[in-house]
């Protein structure tokens, strides 16, 4: 049996036949991450109102990425943004993506969730600082490290749940028989002192939302 968590869109991904009746033998969470990258857009948006150039760093080799740009570019239009796609195949390649942003006017960067960027997170941030670009993570730790700002499911949650299925795949229950859940808690955490360093003023509407502020 295969229990996933913080797992894109397994039927667009074809892992699943259903979230209903997933069948096979995979269950868990998903949290339908183009739906989440969609509204971190949103949210990079509402702190960096003058933002009209916003760069997207993805890894071609993640295989939900792909949606996840197409599904940015229609509320990236909604957003009056242009957006431009920054690919990284690893992290020495991180260094000319953000001179690549710098270069093409970037305003702001959107970074999609993926180990590669997860574990190389403290270059990523000193490269938003040194190019001045305020960014938009997926986990906490990258705001907790000195990014600007992250918002995703909260973690928490979606382990404990995952361990309930856990539980009852033990004691009989067959994965394909168990619905896969969507989170219902998110989080937006603000980083107000990497804020401060860009010279960035947090619309207040927006500090309101936020389920955290580190000051």
């Amino acid at each position: 049996p295969i229990v996933m968590v913080n797992t894109p869109d397994p039927v667009q991904m074809g892992l699943v036949a259903s979230l209903a009746r997933p069948g096979g033998n995979i269950t868990g969470t998903s949290t339908l991450s183009v739906d989440l990258s969609v509204k971190q857009l949103e949210l990079l948006r509402a702190a960096v109102p003058q933002a009209v150039h916003i760069a997207v760093l993805w890894i071609p080799v993640n295989p939900w990425h792909a949606f996840a740009l197409k599904g940015l570019e229609s509320p990236a239009r909604s957003l009056a943004v242009q957006l431009q796609f920054v690919g990284v195949r690893s992290a020495e390649e991180f260094d000319s993506a953000f001179a690549a942003m710098a270069a093409k006017q970037g305003e702001a960067v959107l970074v999609l969730p993926d180990p590669l960027t997860f574990f190389h997170r403290s270059q990523l941030i000193d490269l938003a600082a040194k190019h001045r670009l305020p960014a938009m993570y997926g986990l906490r730790p990258f705001v907790d490290d000195g990014g600007l700002m992250s918002y995703w499911a909260n973690q928490a949650e979606l382990f404990r749940r995952v361990a309930s299925y856990v539980d009852r795949i033990l004691k009989g229950a067959k994965p394909g028989d168990l619905p896969i859940e969507l989170p219902s808690r998110f989080e937006l955490v603000i980083n107000l002192k990497t804020a401060k360093s860009l010279g960035l003023t947090i619309p207040r509407s927006l500090l309101e939302r936020a389920d955290e502020v580190i000051q």
